[in-house]
């Protein structure tokens, strides 16, 4: 079956426009890529940092693994906004790429910054308060990532929706 055909099918059960409910169908599946990426480079900085002993040391308030995860956490959302930015302007939004991409990486990305801080705070909160005390660290970590997504999908669509892909039918 038809993707297009596909989405109109579930549109007209729910009621919802058939062209958003693609896009935002596209823009989690490209989300979705976005997240392979950001696990990826999650871990992979993570090891890193606790082989460096990054944050060891340090009298800021913060234990060196949530230094770590801190940091580790902010080059593996940029790397993944990147891939997402690309993928977005190619496939869910095409029409976008009538207008400047350097304005328009601006406004994804001022929009992503505001992301990785809801981002950050849910990752180090749910890791520290409630997945830490029922399975091993890296899990931990990982579990927490996965409800931060999930929880910045939403905003990132809608904002990005309504002012980096504003006017775009």
């Amino acid at each position: 079956m038809e993707f297009s055909l596909l989405i109109a099918r579930i549109a007209a059960r729910t009621s919802v426009n058939p062209k958003e409910l693609e896009r935002f169908i596209k823009f989690a599946i490209v989300g979705a890529v976005g997240a392979v990426v950001d696990f990826t480079v999650l871990n992979i900085m993570k090891i890193i940092f606790e082989r460096m002993g990054l944050g060891v040391g340090w009298s800021i308030g913060l234990d060196p693994q949530q230094i770590q995860l801190i940091a580790a956490n902010a080059i593996s959302f940029s790397t993944a906004v990147v891939s997402n930015f690309t993928w977005n302007r190619l496939w869910t939004f095409p029409e976008s790429r009538e207008r400047p991409v350097g304005s328009q990486l601006a406004q994804f990305a001022t929009v992503n910054v505001i992301g990785l801080v809801i981002n950050t705070v849910i990752l180090v909160l749910m890791d520290t308060f409630v997945f830490s005390h029922f399975v091993s660290d890296r899990l931990s970590y990982n579990l927490a990532k996965a409800f931060a997504i999930g929880v910045v999908l939403f905003w990132n669509f809608g904002v990005n929706r309504i002012w980096t892909y504003k006017g775009i039918e």
